[in-house]
């Protein structure tokens, strides 16, 4: 490295963008098991879990069969009917093909729907505690984040009430997560709705990430694309599909967007990588789906243990969380700083796991967020590291 400075001036917007705080602390754990630790991850929602050997094999054999050019801008063609023939079959929505686009990822997903309804200067709602890349992909398109505290009284979700006593003129949408990152709530088929009538009134955009979805464990996952049609939806292979470093979602735009959309992603990043969208396909296949479903059930065993485990250690955690795989703690009984906490527990226990700066600006040193994507075993090391931690008076 050099300590030369730049010739030009960065960007102004890159100030607006805020650090992923839980990156630095995954380096930590890198290095600390580089130096012989052992750590047991609880820090990152990255299931542990490699990718099912149905799509495995059908990206070699899309690699084999030369598939490695360009496609369409909008997304491989079978893939886009496969998702809708998802959403037929799984919500009994009739979604057209033509307003499914593919994605780097969900986070290209995120990014394509800020750049498609916020201009410079405008503001878009935001739930929080909430996922913390949200804020940034308005950021960098020159939107306002503008958050919106959540509690438990609406179990972390951000309803049309509360969204209501915000919008103003200068509100561009809304952007919410079901099921939530950090805190694994869903929003229910007339919350969504409540949204979305919010949003037409007020004409304005809602978007609704559903990257969890498939992960929902009670009661069954109510989706946009049923109860909030004109939505915005985000989803992604890489949650219940198991597909984290392919590199591949999906954006499902309301009717009369297309055109647009289009043009964007042919200007932005021209299409997302060919292979991986040949591969996902075999993601709807039986025995694909019958190994994501085995998967979803061992998610479901790690909440059952790690929820009671983590109460019993003194950490408040309301309700129970019903999809994706966090539990959002807190831990201000056995702690005064969720980051102080975190550093100790990583550094003196070899536990890591996420403190509440990465997700909220309210209350960010009373919780913390612990990720079910290890195994039971390590799990219960972890509670007991923890328990071991708090006894001796850390």
């Amino acid at each position: 490295m050099t300590d030369t400075p730049l010739p030009f001036t960065p960007a102004g917007r890159i100030d607006e963008v805020r650090p992923f705080h839980v990156m630095e602390l995954l380096r930590r754990a890198r290095a600390l098991e580089a130096a012989g630790h052992d750590i047991v991850h609880m820090e990152i929602g990255e299931p542990d879990f490699t990718t099912a050997e149905p799509v495995v094999e059908a990206g070699r054999r899309a690699l084999a069969e030369g598939h490695t050019g360009y496609l369409p801008a909008a997304g491989l063609t079978p893939l886009r009917e496969a998702i809708a023939r998802h959403y037929a079959e799984e919500y009994g929505a009739d979604v057209a093909p033509e307003r499914i686009f593919i994605t780097p990822g969900a986070s290209g997903a995120l990014t394509l729907a800020m750049a498609l309804i916020a201009d410079p200067g405008r503001t878009v709602l935001l739930p929080e505690p909430g996922y913390p890349c949200n804020r940034n992909f308005a950021a960098v398109v020159n939107a306002l984040p503008r958050p919106v505290p959540v509690t438990a009284a609406t179990d972390y979700q951000l309803t049309a009430a509360l969204a209501a006593d915000h919008v103003d003129a200068d509100t561009a949408g809304i952007l919410i997560g079901s099921p939530s990152n950090p805190t694994g709530t869903m929003a229910d088929g007339p919350a969504l709705e409540a949204l979305a009538a919010l949003a037409d009134a007020r004409g304005i955009a809602l978007m609704v990430d559903e990257i969890y979805h498939g992960l929902h464990y009670t009661p069954a996952a109510a989706s946009a694309v049923v109860h909030a049609p004109r939505a915005l939806v985000i989803n992604s292979f890489s949650k219940y599909f198991g597909m984290t470093g392919w590199r591949l979602g999906w954006l499902v735009v309301p009717e009369g967007l297309e055109a647009a959309t289009e043009k964007l992603i042919q200007n932005l990043y021209i299409n997302a990588s060919t292979p991986a969208q040949y591969a996902a396909l075999a993601c709807f296949s039986p025995a694909a789906r019958e190994i994501f479903e085995a998967r979803r059930e061992a998610f479901r065993e790690r909440r059952d243990f790690l929820l009671p485990a983590l109460r019993e250690l003194g950490l408040a955690i309301p309700g129970e969380p019903a999809g994706a795989f966090y539990l959002y703690a807190d831990v201000s009984a056995v702690a005064p700083d969720s980051e102080a906490l975190a550093q100790a527990l990583l550094e003196e226990a070899g536990v890591a796991a996420t403190p509440g700066l990465d997700f909220e600006s309210a209350h960010p040193g009373r919780h913390m967020r612990f990720a079910y994507t290890t195994g039971l075993e390590r799990l219960a090391e972890g509670v007991e590291r923890i328990r071991r931690y708090l006894a001796a008076g850390g």
